[in-house]
């Protein structure tokens, strides 16, 4: 039984056409699983049905062997899920400090030590702590945007497109820090354009086209899989 399974997921937003089509994806427990494919292919429709953020009309979200499909986003977070959207992830007026600090919002406990954690898996923002996050670069926009979602304590990180916009050299380091999220024992799930280059660090991929599973297998095999290699990686 995997920690995070969207099983047979099935809808879309509104009462239009479904964008999922018996899509199943699932994550385990300190395992990086990465949802790729071409553009339209429901990849975010597909993260966000597993947050509780659309409506699935058949299929089932469950967390932990239990059944979350009818609940709020944010009871899945206090649940143990935590999401970080493309766009608009962080508060640009505020400072880093304070954005982290937003990330605690559901906790009633210390969470000094969880910042320090924060801090020490991305040197950077406690370089700029006092800084607006408005003034950072994109990448270190994205590492405050993973950061305050750390602040949570999550059992499961869900990111969405985390490299977009970013220098290869950025990409890169933002894959180490990921890597280094899930040898801690947390769930990662991750939509991410940069296929290739997510799939190399991913134990489990999905290859999505128009809301179906084309290919499931791990990182390593869609990367070999000649087909998969030729639709989707460029050759």
């Amino acid at each position: 039984m995997s920690f995070l399974i969207g099983e047979n997921m099935t809808g879309g937003y509104g009462k239009g056409a479904d964008i999922l089509h018996d899509c199943t994806i699932a994550v385990e427990k300190g395992e990086i699983a990465v949802i790729v494919g071409p553009n339209g292919a429901g990849k975010s429709t597909a993260m966000k049905a597993l947050f509780g953020m659309l409506h699935i009309n058949k299929g089932q979200v469950r967390l932990d062997g239990k059944d979350i499909t009818k609940m709020s986003p944010q009871d899945r977070v206090r649940a143990g899920m935590s999401f970080v959207p493309q766009n608009n992830n962080v508060f640009t007026s505020m400072t880093v400090q304070e954005n982290l600090e937003m990330g605690a919002y559901i906790r009633d406990d210390d969470f000094t030590e969880t910042m320090e954690q924060v801090f020490e898996l991305f040197p950077i923002l406690k370089e700029k702590r006092k800084q607006p996050a408005g003034e950072l670069s994109g990448g270190q926009r994205q590492q405050v945007a993973v950061g305050r979602a750390l602040m949570t304590q999550p059992k499961v990180l869900m990111l969405d497109e985390p490299t977009a916009g970013v220098s290869p050299i950025v990409m890169d380091e933002l894959f180490d820090r990921i890597i280094e999220v899930a040898k801690t024992g947390i769930a990662i799930l991750m939509v991410e354009q940069n296929a290739r280059q997510a799939l190399n660090i991913a134990d489990k991929g999905y290859v999505l086209v128009q809301g179906r599973n084309r290919f499931t297998d791990t990182g390593e095999a869609l990367l070999a899989n000649p087909e998969v290699r030729k639709s989707f990686l460029g050759g």
